[in-house]
């Protein structure tokens, strides 16, 4: 028997007593009840269980202060989120790159790994002042960099890079969460069976508090898990654009697993070969979705870019999004990126290396799944 707990009434009264609050708002106990038997029914180790009652303690704690703020500022809730752009397609389909080449416009407001983190203001901290919370994350990330070098070269972050929505996300307790939740249950069936509209409402507002504390031009987001809510994402920002990035599902999918099961392995025992074809379902459902919520939309609201295409001529790229949705790419903003892409070849942390058959799949099993999509996008995978 673990002595690691998952009692609801345990941890809220324990977010309640480090915050010094007790309003949680409301529309997120479904998916908080269903992400506490997702960890303590499945084989999490004592050191993960540890680590999966930490984190959602933290939720706690984040989602107390944020509707705090919210209740203390209300001008925060009526701030405008102006034409934001959002990056998504499959997982390892290059979005990271051409986030962090998009984000170095001066003209850009992205999401930053430790904001996400960490989204409630700090009471007492002078406006324009360094947040000490953003220090002592960035210690932590040198010292998890140094232990997880695999890691780093999948996914390289620090606390200041451009950073996926869902970790601003973990306090609503319906998103992807850590990548991890999705694949087990009864998490997983459950987040699939959501509409998103609560999850978006308050993401939304997330942005804006974050805009209130440092505010940006132009929001630039990313997340390939906004597949499973492009329309309810379209309907929160009217004026949204989005930047969709393809790849060889065969490339994606075997990449995806490895990331997937590198992050499992560190807190639970896992079988990579029975992963694969969870990872492969999970994906492909959330590309449907995607699509099927797309064919409703008006065209001029996307652009598509492929992987190869961002590693060979990631400036062009730039310039046809830029052209697309009626921004100039000159000046200041041209100066940047293109600086930054010389700053940053590919590879600069390390190669990831990945088998597909290491997951119990097959390039065919692959191609099978996403044969609509690889004859929609003129997709060609090398495997076939």
């Amino acid at each position: 028997m673990s002595a690691v707990r998952f009692d609801e009434a345990e941890l809220t009264a324990e977010a309640c007593a480090e915050a010094a609050l007790s309003d949680f708002g409301s529309g997120h106990r479904d998916g908080l009840r269903m992400l506490l038997r997702t960890y303590d029914e499945n084989p999490f180790h004592e050191r993960g269980r540890a680590r999966n009652r930490r984190q959602v303690v933290r939720w706690l704690v984040t989602r107390l202060r944020v509707i705090d703020a919210w209740r203390r500022h209300p001008e925060i809730r009526a701030r405008a989120i102006r034409s934001p752009w959002f990056l998504t397609g499959l997982p390892r389909s290059g979005t990271s790159a051409l986030f962090n080449l998009l984000a170095a416009d001066p003209s850009a407001r992205a999401l930053l790994n430790w904001e996400a983190r960490i989204p409630e203001p700090l009471a007492g901290l002078a406006p324009g002042a360094p947040d000490p919370r953003r220090a002592a994350l960035a210690a932590s990330y040198e010292r998890g960099r140094a232990e997880h070098r695999a890691f780093a070269a999948m996914h390289y972050t620090s606390v200041d890079t451009p950073e996926e929505c869902v970790l601003l996300q973990g306090s609503s307790f319906c998103c992807v969460q850590t990548g991890v939740e999705v694949m087990l249950e009864p998490y997983g069936s459950w987040y699939r069976g959501q509409r998103l509209d609560t999850l978006y409402a308050y993401y939304a507002d997330l942005l804006r508090l974050l805009d209130w504390q440092r505010p940006g031009e132009r929001w630039l987001l990313k997340s390939p898990a906004h597949l499973w809510g492009i329309r309810e994402l379209l309907a929160t920002f009217p004026d949204a654009r989005v930047v969709w990035s393809h790849r060889d599902p065969v490339a994606s999918i075997a990449s995806a697993c490895s990331l997937t099961h590198l992050l499992m392995r560190a807190w639970m025992e896992v079988d990579a070969r029975a992963l694969g074809p969870r990872v492969l379902d999970f994906y492909a459902s959330s590309l449907e979705r995607g699509l099927a919520a797309r064919g409703a939309c008006d065209p001029a609201r996307f652009v598509d870019v492929h992987h190869d295409e961002i590693a060979r001529d990631p400036i062009a790229i730039v310039r046809r999004i830029y052209a697309q949705f009626g921004r100039s790419f000159d000046g200041a903003a041209r100066g940047a990126i293109e600086q930054y892409a010389a700053a940053h070849p590919k590879g600069e942390h390390g190669e990831h290396i990945y088998r597909l058959e290491d997951y119990g799949l097959t390039p065919d099993a692959v191609y099978d799944r996403f044969a609509d999509y690889c004859e929609q996008f003129a997709i060609e995978g090398r495997g076939r």
